[in-house]
């Protein structure tokens, strides 16, 4: 009878701890990894890929912890725009900059990863394979989540990645006619990595600002987490806001879903 009177206890402490190996993502990438979410301890390498996006990619994949209530840190990216950050979803308030560590980077880095939940590293020069041993194993031990933004599909990064990103193709929009702004990128993410990571997973991803197309005040406005259909293909919303979703004359907020396409 106590046996069976602990059952649940014991079940709902186990989907406490479950919890509590993870950090949440932003719902557009949460398809590119097998958990849904970012598993602690882990090593992700966000690659420069054959399409520009790549600290956009970095600050997505760092906007699903923040907003969950994750502290996180950026290491090495002295050209980071805090409003695009914000814009994005991150929380200012728990966000450490570190735009010059200079040539003890990854000693750095290794002392972030001790109170940090989430490191994002931009390395100053070459990494040795020693350093990022290093730096994975920390993370290992620690429970928090490196993230690394690396030249190429990650082949800048010696270690061995739990999950690697890169963009392997896009398209800008905004332009119409030879003329006019650039507002945005339609890309597609490819994830691969090691473990349950080996089969890769494929998404497109908008990235950007609002959608300039005219809304009708009459629709209503959808929340975060909301799925719709729309448009002539597969897509998602990055960023802050009300934007316009097209052909529909409605408007989504941030982290709105409208389609997402993983393959195998």
């Amino acid at each position: 009878m106590a046996r069976e009177l602990l059952a649940p206890v014991e079940t709902g402490f186990g989907a406490i701890l479950a919890r509590e190996r993870t950090l949440p993502l932003c719902i557009p990438l949460a398809g590119l990894f097998p958990e849904g979410a970012l598993r602690r301890g882990s090593t992700v390498v966000v690659g420069q890929g054959a399409f520009p996006g790549t600290t956009s990619l970095a600050l997505a994949l760092l906007s699903g912890p923040s907003a969950g209530g994750a502290w996180c840190a950026v290491v090495g990216a002295p050209d980071l725009g805090l409003v695009a950050a914000a814009q994005l979803g991150l929380d200012l308030e728990r966000l450490a900059v570190v735009p010059w560590p200079g040539p003890k980077w990854a000693v750095v880095t290794a002392a972030l990863l001790e109170g940090f939940d989430m490191v994002l590293l931009r390395p100053g020069g070459h990494v040795s394979s020693s350093d990022a041993r290093k730096l994975e194993a920390r993370a290992r031990e620690r429970g928090s989540v490196l993230a690394v933004m690396s030249d190429g599909m990650g082949d800048g990064w010696p270690g061995t990645a739990d999950v690697r990103l890169g963009i392997v193709a896009g398209c800008w929009r905004g332009i119409e006619d030879g003329s006019g702004y650039l507002w945005g990128r339609e890309v597609d993410v490819v994830s691969a990595g090691r473990g349950a990571a080996t089969r890769q997973r494929r998404a497109r991803t908008w990235l950007g600002g609002p959608l300039p197309e005219p809304v009708d005040a009459g629709h209503p406005v959808l929340g975060p987490g909301d799925v719709v259909a729309a448009g002539t293909g597969p897509q998602a919303i990055l960023g802050t806001g009300r934007q316009a979703i097209p052909g529909t004359g409605r408007q989504a907020t941030a982290g709105t879903v409208l389609d997402v396409d993983i393959a195998g």
